[in-house]
């Protein structure tokens, strides 16, 4: 009968069967189906304080009872058959209880995402939660257990209370029947991976979907299904106590990543509930440790059965509590608890008014900056503005706890080697990512606030040229003229016209002008750290807010006088003994000196996104000159 686990299962139906109901609403019994150990009469999880089932005396041929949620809110049963105890199939000390599931539904859907925590019964007592299944094309719902025990141990993690302590560790039970090679049901090389968690991402455009996945290859959250949000879409932080009490083992809850107009949530199913406390999953999300996501409770709108992907399509629902701990063996909810998250704001500008996207974002190291960037990129799409042509102007702030507000200022053209919508994410992602991941930063995130003024064409600038319309014979404290030749994108070039007045202070020799773009200026003045060194957060913030923008165009004064980069400030023109002084700290700090000093002594518009640069040689004479 098991001998097929290992090859390639046959077609499913192309349509999605339901099981055959009584008038009662019961599922009949198929060919093969096991009659359940407890009846049928029963329809309800058992009750809690029915106590553990211990790991040692789980036997081969053993039947159980496993919950889940297959349609709406409400945990059905399925019939479940013990194959035996694999040792350390999880790693050193975690063991994994194979067992086959029985019934109409489980063997017509096979291991279904989403279904991960499902408890699983031996009479009254938990045994543990389905959490593993075996490859992608198993012909039989053939699914690991983790047993209760090493769920558990996630209550024993500082900040969670323990519920009753009636389970035993795997670790320290007497030794089961082993898995000998009589009993082997499968090849050693099987490759056991945990249930996907469905992750449902409401309100996103398929590009924006793409771009998720891309950036989660490789993690559990790369899988999306479909879904939807609550009734609304406004951020509603209360608890919702009549939905708490509705959680039972076998109950789907979901774990917000995003909620608001958009929302991302992963969605598994309870193991164990107490009075303040719920397990579920069997496995990690991330194995991210502590988190803080919103807990929220799940209704399936319908499971679909596929040879390489089942899933369950689910709508969360209320908010019930906060996923407090990610860990190897099983999720940890608080019930009535508030999740901490990082309001985002952005308005849009558009041909068709103002629209405005408000969410909350998770705050966790690993992926808070692929939400903030998915989130943004996705509100560029959902307007009519948006298309292959269109421009952005980004402004707006990242708030820190403890600093002013940086302030953002970008330019994105169309044009480039990416869609300027993605673009626009990708580097207001990369900013935020530079103060958040700053290992200098202390206090939370306040706040992400974006103003996005979408404008239809190409704003693309070359600087083409440059040249002075007077001598570049000068003295110090004379105003001379730079003439720059500009192409906008598609159109004619055009001379702008800078005056600029030299500073009074100016020796006598060689001086060079640069006329740039904002990046080339801002390379020149921002020198960079030493390899290895990341800047503290004080300097990136005073850096960032020193940035030029980008539709301009800068003259800047290139001196013979030493630079130096210091706390993200840049020093021009020091004295000779300053410079002295400073040599010595280079090797220990977040110290740069430069023998050339940049100076901006002018600046005119440039009508776009300007790109290039042009350097221009002056002569200083000796003596006053004429203004």
């Amino acid at each position: 009968m098991l001998a097929a686990v290992l090859g390639i299962a046959t077609a499913f139906p192309a349509a999605v069967l339901l099981a055959a109901q009584t008038p009662s609403g019961r599922a009949t019994s198929s060919p093969g189906q096991r009659s359940r150990p407890n009846g049928t009469a029963d329809l309800r999880p058992p009750a809690p304080g029915g106590g553990f089932f211990p790991l040692s005396q789980v036997r081969r041929g053993m039947t159980a009872t496993a919950w889940t949620v297959f349609t709406g809110t409400k945990p059905v049963p399925m019939d479940v058959e013990i194959l035996g105890v694999l040792r350390g199939a999880r790693g050193p000390g975690q063991d994994m209880i194979l067992a086959q599931l029985h019934g109409a539904r489980p063997e017509y859907t096979g291991v279904v995402e989403g279904m991960s925590g499902s408890p699983v019964y031996i009479g009254n007592k938990l045994l543990g939660a389905l959490s593993y299944r075996i490859g992608q094309f198993s012909k039989d719902p053939i699914a690991g257990i983790t047993p209760i025990a090493q769920m558990l141990e996630v209550n024993k993690l500082p900040g969670a209370a323990v519920p009753p302590a009636a389970a035993e560790r795997s670790s320290s039970s007497p030794a089961a029947a082993p898995v000998s090679s009589g009993d082997a049901l499968i090849d050693p090389s099987t490759n056991f991976q945990a249930m996907e968690t469905p992750l449902v991402m409401s309100g996103f455009r398929p590009e924006a979907i793409r771009m998720w996945q891309k950036q989660m290859a490789g993690t559990s959250l790369d899988s999306v299904a479909a879904g939807g949000m609550g009734s609304s879409s406004e951020i509603d932080t209360k608890i919702s106590t009549a939905a708490e009490a509705s959680l039972v083992p076998g109950s789907s809850v979901s774990a917000q990543l995003v909620r608001g107009d958009e929302e991302i949530a992963a969605t598994c199913t309870v193991t164990y509930v107490d009075a303040k406390h719920l397990l579920a999953c069997g496995h990690p999300i991330l194995q991210a440790g502590p988190v803080s996501l919103p807990m929220t409770t799940a209704d399936v709108v319908a499971t679909l059965a596929s040879p390489l992907n089942a899933f369950k399509i689910i709508n969360t629902g209320a908010t019930v509590g906060a996923i407090t701990q990610d860990r190897e063996s099983a999720i940890l909810g608080v019930l009535g608890a508030q999740a901490r998250m990082i309001p985002m704001h952005i308005t849009l500008d558009g041909p068709e008014g103002q629209s405005k996207v408000n969410v909350e974002i998770l705050d966790q190291p690993s992926l808070t900056p692929q939400a903030m960037q998915v989130v943004l990129y996705n509100a560029l799409l959902q307007t009519n503005a948006s298309t292959a042509s269109t421009s952005y102007h980004l402004t707006g702030s990242i708030d820190l706890d403890g600093y002013a507000p940086s302030p953002l200022d970008m330019w994105i053209s169309a044009g480039g080697s990416m869609p300027s919508s993605m673009e626009a994410a990708l580097l207001a992602g990369e900013r935020f990512t530079q103060f958040f991941s700053n290992t200098d930063r202390l206090g939370p995130v306040r706040s992400i606030n974006v103003h996005v003024e979408a404008i239809p064409r190409n704003l693309r600038v070359e600087l083409e040229s440059a040249r002075l319309v007077s001598n570049n014979i000068v003295h110090a404290g004379d105003t001379v003229e730079v003439e720059a030749t500009i192409r906008p994108w598609r159109q004619a070039e055009r001379n702008v016209r800078i005056p600029v007045t030299l500073p009074a202070r100016l020796g006598a020799g060689g001086l060079r002008l640069l006329i740039s773009d904002a990046g080339t200026l801002d390379r020149t003045l921002n020198q960079p750290s030493l390899p290895g060194r990341t800047p503290d957060l004080a300097a990136l913030l005073n850096e960032a807010g020193r940035l030029h923008t980008s539709n301009r165009i800068y003259v800047s004064l290139l001196m013979p006088e030493v630079q130096a980069g210091m706390d993200g400030q840049t020093l021009s023109s020091l004295p000779l003994s300053f410079a002295n002084a400073l040599e010595p700290l280079r090797a220990g700090q977040d110290v740069s000196l430069n023998g050339e000093s940049a100076e901006v002594v002018a600046e005119a518009p440039a009508g776009g996104v300007l790109s290039g640069y042009q350097i221009l040689s002056l002569h200083i004479e000796p003596g006053g000159g004429l203004h």
